[in-house]
């Protein structure tokens, strides 16, 4: 049942018509696409400005933008030493949907117990090229990457390597129990350790990826793997890719995307890359692999692929690593510079 909650936001923007308009505007489809907001479940919008933008109104910008609630705009008072060029806004609203506040641009120093640090889901099915552009992200940003998938094949590794069936839940945590994973990074390249071992050649093979598949729809896996996740993410700006981080790892992550690519255009993805590692496979056995992981990860009874409802999609079929790259280096650094 909907309750009435009010949604606080806030963004800098330089004193120009249109800057003000795009600030206002940006800030308002930030705050209705996080909170799942419609006009109709608007009570009302309030605007504050500081003395120093007298350019244009932002309730203005954002009535001619379309929205049809009622809206009101005020000056802030000329305080010493208050953050300038910034407009704020309240929301009033029925909802079912958790509050998220947002504060964008310089207007992040105002709520640094929330702004402090940052964090980037990217989720989507196998073989869309997750982990090529939370590299070079990580890369662009100067933030950390966190490969969720390469832990899980991680866990796949040492399950098949002992023979164990990664659908026997009570075997594999058995297997598991005293288990270590763990990521470090050596002279700039990520370095996957499982038992103190570096296993980073050895996961990317197509039973290994089958492997992580199973293993990760067990709670006891997910569960371990879990806290590792979120104290990482916790500490500093970070980028994670996999399946369900935007859902169920890191749900209140800032900024959340769903990179996606027909089964094909996958299939030759991956089958390009382990020819080009020197393995011997058909084209055919990837795309039967990549049809039946999307299935078992799409219908797992815990944590499937699921696009969070707040994550921007990005279909890849046309698109370079490097053009997703910078789609999502150009929406965060949008909002956080």
């Amino acid at each position: 049942m909907s309750e009435l909650v009010s949604i606080r936001g806030a963004v800098t923007a330089p004193n120009t018509v249109e800057g003000i308009t795009e600030a206002a505007r940006r800030l308002i489809d930030r705050l209705f696409f996080k909170n799942r907001l419609q006009d109709k479940n608007v009570v009302n919008m309030v605007f504050t400005s500081t003395a120093d933008l007298t350019a244009f109104y932002p309730a203005r910008a954002v009535r001619e933008s379309g929205h049809a609630v009622p809206l009101f705009s005020c000056a802030e008072p000329n305080i010493d030493g208050s953050l300038g060029g910034c407009i704020r806004v309240m929301i009033t609203a029925y909802s079912d949907a958790p509050v998220h506040n947002i504060y964008l641009n310089g207007a992040r120093a105002l709520r640094q117990d929330i702004c402090g640090s940052y964090a980037i889901a990217l989720d989507g099915p196998s073989g869309a090229g997750k982990s090529t552009v939370a590299r070079l992200v990580s890369n662009s940003l100067g933030i950390t990457y966190l490969d969720t998938g390469a832990l899980y094949r991680a866990l796949g590794l040492k399950v098949v390597s002992n023979n164990v069936s990664p659908s026997d839940a009570e075997a594999v945590e058995r297997c598991l129990k005293d288990v270590s994973v763990a990521i470090e990074y050596r002279d700039g390249a990520q370095c996957v350790l499982l038992d103190g071992d570096d296993v980073s050649g050895k996961i990317r093979t197509p039973e290994i990826s089958m492997a992580a598949s199973a293993v990760s729809a067990l709670p006891y896996v997910r569960q371990k793997l879990l806290g590792i996740q979120r104290d990482i993410a916790a500490k500093s700006n970070v980028i994670l890719d996999g399946r369900d981080i935007g859902t169920v790892v890191l749900p209140n992550a800032e900024f959340k995307f769903f990179l996606t690519a027909t089964a094909e255009v996958r299939a030759r993805r991956r089958y390009d890359e382990l020819i080009a590692k020197g393995q011997s496979v058909k084209y055919e056995e990837v795309l039967d692999d990549v049809i039946l992981r999307d299935r078992n990860d799409s219908t797992r009874a815990i944590a499937p692929l699921k696009k969070a409802y707040d994550a921007a999609e990005i279909n890849s079929d046309q698109m370079s690593a490097q053009d997703v790259a910078r789609f999502i280096i150009d929406r965060v650094e949008e909002d956080t510079k």
